[in-house]
């Protein structure tokens, strides 16, 4: 009795004979600088050769693919504050967006500061005219106590609760005014910040006065 072979078995051991023999070459050896400088091929690496860089060859010399040296500290931190560098760079750019949305002119942006300045120094004027009132009901509540003291009499109880009360409102408001102040001055350089960019990105110089004293100082030339 005959027996008939097929192909397809030895076809089959042939492919996989051509892929271990493929694998394998993929597979291939390191090439590498050792500590002394020397090249060395082998099919295992140290590990701190890997930090200086190395090819992987085939067995034909071929080269598979090169791994680039790890990065040096100086170069990690030349890296780190490019990325910095582009961070800040895309802030401003958002800002300068934002900027030209509010103001397309630096002389815009000197109005809108002019007029903020003038809402709180009105706010401060309304205040001082609260001192005002609460400083003359003072001068009175303090006047009739010392009459009283002159005439031998004691000063009720609740005159000097008022006049204490008084004293603290007067010293509130004052410091209202104060912080309104440092406001103004806060407002004032938020505002210089933005003239200053809007004429750097628009290419346009404000013409404008910031202050009166800039305003008196236009008006004498």
């Amino acid at each position: 009795m005959q027996h008939r072979f097929t192909k397809a078995p030895v076809l089959a051991g042939l492919i996989t004979l051509g892929l271990l023999t493929s694998a394998s070459l993929q597979a291939g050896m390191y090439r590498y600088t050792d500590n002394n400088g020397q090249l060395v091929i082998s099919n295992t690496i140290p590990q701190e050769a890997t930090k200086r860089g190395y090819e992987i060859i085939s067995d034909r010399g071929r080269v598979i693919e090169t791994i680039a040296p790890a990065p040096t500290a100086e170069e990690l931190a030349a890296r780190e504050a490019e990325k910095e560098r582009k961070q800040q760079q895309e802030a401003q750019l958002e800002q300068d967006r934002l900027l030209l949305k509010r103001f397309s002119h630096p002389d815009q942006a000197v109005r809108a500061m002019h007029r903020k300045v003038q809402e709180l120094e009105g706010l401060i004027s309304l205040k001082r005219g609260n001192i005002s009132v609460l400083t003359s009901q003072l001068d009175n509540e303090q006047r009739r106590a010392a009459e009283m003291e002159r005439a031998g009499r004691n000063v009720p109880d609740a005159t000097l609760k008022k006049i204490y009360r008084l004293e603290g409102q007067v010293r509130d408001i004052e410091r209202e005014i104060a912080a309104q102040r440092l406001e103004i001055d806060a407002v004032a350089k938020r505002f210089l910040s933005d003239i200053e960019r809007l004429e750097a990105i628009t290419g346009s110089e404000r013409t404008l006065p910031l202050n009166d004293a800039e305003a008196e100082a236009a008006g004498s030339e």
